[in-house]
């Protein structure tokens, strides 16, 4: 076995991406898990936004949806490496200002929680639109039966519009999982240590590129395969008692 590997040279990539020291494995998987946990806080802190984004842009007053439209339209609208180093850096600042105008010294924040917080705001825009559409899609019978009833707002919005819009949400917001993933390897630009950026390191320091961003590669295609698994079966149980969609062009 080593003979046939040595003669494909995949015995040295092996030994690079072994777990332990001198191999780099380790630090790609370290780097992975920094990106998962980033993404599932940014996507997670997405739909919040995006829900109450969503209600407001259509039940909330005039001011409500102007100032909703144009949080939408900046997010959509500026390449979100330029947001993630706006939001980052004038973010720690205005909240080192508050600490210390409170007579606190500066915050040092959590790479983490700041990743978090500036995907999810990103992530919050395309979530709004997102479940405003499947909100939308609604029948509208279903809501005024409902209210019929004297169903309270919160009461409707839990029991019914949310059950009710999920398999309409749902292949959009796998694409906003996706596209979180994926802008995690953006945040190595303000220097997280995340998948993209021990990536970055390990090849500097061997100069084995090729096999190092491959392996990333592989990573990152692992998630979305698994992903995809994932939110298929929460599509699948969204659409349960609906009819099929199987031969509906015929």
């Amino acid at each position: 076995m080593e003979a046939i590997l040595e003669s494909l040279g995949l015995a040295q990539s092996l030994e690079l991406l072994a777990l332990s020291p001198p191999g780099w494995g380790g630090n790609l998987l370290r780097g992975l898990a920094n990106s998962l946990q980033i993404a599932f806080g940014a996507f997670g802190f997405g739909l919040i936004i995006g829900l109450f984004g969503a209600y407001g842009k259509l039940y909330g007053g005039p001011v409500t949806r102007d100032l909703l439209g144009i949080y939408t339209t900046v997010m959509r609208a500026v390449p979100e490496l330029v947001l993630i180093l706006i939001l980052y850096y004038v973010g720690t600042d205005l909240i080192n200002q508050a600490a210390q105008a409170m007579g606190y010294g500066r915050v040092e924040i959590s790479g983490v929680v700041a990743g978090i917080w500036v995907l999810g705001i990103v992530q919050g825009a395309y979530a709004t639109e997102v479940l405003r559409g499947a909100i939308q899609a609604v029948p509208t019978g279903q809501i005024e039966a409902a209210r019929a009833y004297g169903m309270p707002s919160l009461l409707l919005m839990r029991r019914v519009t949310i059950p009710a819009m999920m398999s309409f949400a749902t292949p959009g917001l796998a694409n906003l999982w996706l596209i979180a993933t994926k802008d995690t390897a953006l945040l190595a630009i303000v220097g997280f240590s995340e998948l993209t950026l021990e990536t970055r390191q390990a090849a500097a320091s061997t100069r084995a590129y090729f096999t190092f961003f491959l392996a990333a590669g592989a990573l990152y295609l692992i998630v979305t395969l698994c992903s995809g698994v994932v939110f298929a079966r929460i599509e699948k149980w969204a659409r349960r008692g609906q009819p099929s969609l199987k031969g509906g062009s015929r």
